[in-house]
């Protein structure tokens, strides 16, 4: 493939059944990047507007699986729930050879295996692909080649960086992480906001404050080649305001404690969804 824009060098059909948040961004990732609207399909039963309008540029939106031929890959983004549904419909777009990427929460590769055949590479992105600033950590079924896996690569990396993993295991962890995390960090703006107002400022000027606060803070985090906890460092005088704030913060009952449950949390249900 091309390494300056493999998305050009993918060949036969794309499915994408689920246009959503996640499916559109995606979706959006990847005629932006220059792949051929002709060579893709929609399955949404309730695409939105701008869905429908990028018919128009040749994209097919939900068509029957013999008006499409042989699918090259199909990329499932629904959710879980409707994957079970779904999923026997499915099956009628992927053929042996079909390489099948799901982003589907607790959706094993046994499972979308049994259900669609194919190829499979399980796929975990986050809703920073929305803006091209999204993580995805993938696995692969140990029957996807090589090329395959160059093909989901390009089509996962349209939104954001990836990571691969040879342990499929990982995943619920990986889910707790970064798939559930920016949850996290909006509620870390949330609560930063609601404490300002606690501490007396007005709400709107603690809500652009605590919003604009965390932002830039992880605009100088993906910028800076220095690890997290040297940041913390470096803001943190000894004795200081950050440092008081900081006592409570990294204490018993911390940051530390809650992450930590929290992510164990996420990882235990994401273990559930698989079942």
């Amino acid at each position: 493939m091309n390494s300056t824009n493999p998305l050009k060098e993918i060949k036969g059909t794309i499915v994408l059944a689920g246009a959503g948040k996640m499916g559109g961004a995606m979706l959006s990732g990847w005629l932006a990047q220059g792949l051929d609207p002709k060579h893709v399909a929609v399955i949404e039963p309730h695409s939105s507007d701008e869905i429908s309008g990028l018919v128009a540029r040749g994209i097919q939106l939900n068509p029957l699986p013999k008006e499409i031929g042989a699918v090259a890959t199909l990329v499932i983004a629904l959710k879980p729930q409707m994957f079970r549904e779904a999923g026997p419909k499915l099956k009628s777009f992927a053929g042996s050879s079909t390489l099948v990427v799901s982003i589907m929460a607790g959706t094993t590769i046994a499972s979308l295996q049994e259900v669609c055949g194919g190829s499979v590479v399980r796929a975990m992105p986050n809703t920073p692909a929305a803006i091209g600033r999204g993580i995805t950590v993938a696995v692969a079924a140990k029957n996807v080649s090589a090329e395959q896996r160059a093909v989901a690569n390009a089509l996962l990396r349209a939104t954001g960086s990836v990571e691969w993993v040879d342990d499929e295991t990982l995943m619920d962890a990986v889910t707790a992480v970064s798939g559930s995390g920016p949850a996290y960090i909006f509620l870390l703006a949330e609560e930063l906001a609601r404490a300002g107002v606690e501490a007396g400022l007005p709400q709107d000027l603690a809500t652009r404050l605590a919003r604009e606060t965390v932002a830039g803070s992880g605009e100088l985090l993906y910028r800076s080649e220095l690890p997290s906890a040297t940041l913390r460092q470096n803001v943190t005088s000894p004795g200081g305001t950050t440092a008081a704030a900081l006592e409570v913060l990294m204490g018993p009952d911390g940051m530390q404690s809650l992450l930590t449950r929290a992510v164990a949390a996420a990882t235990l249900r994401s273990k559930e969804l698989a079942k």
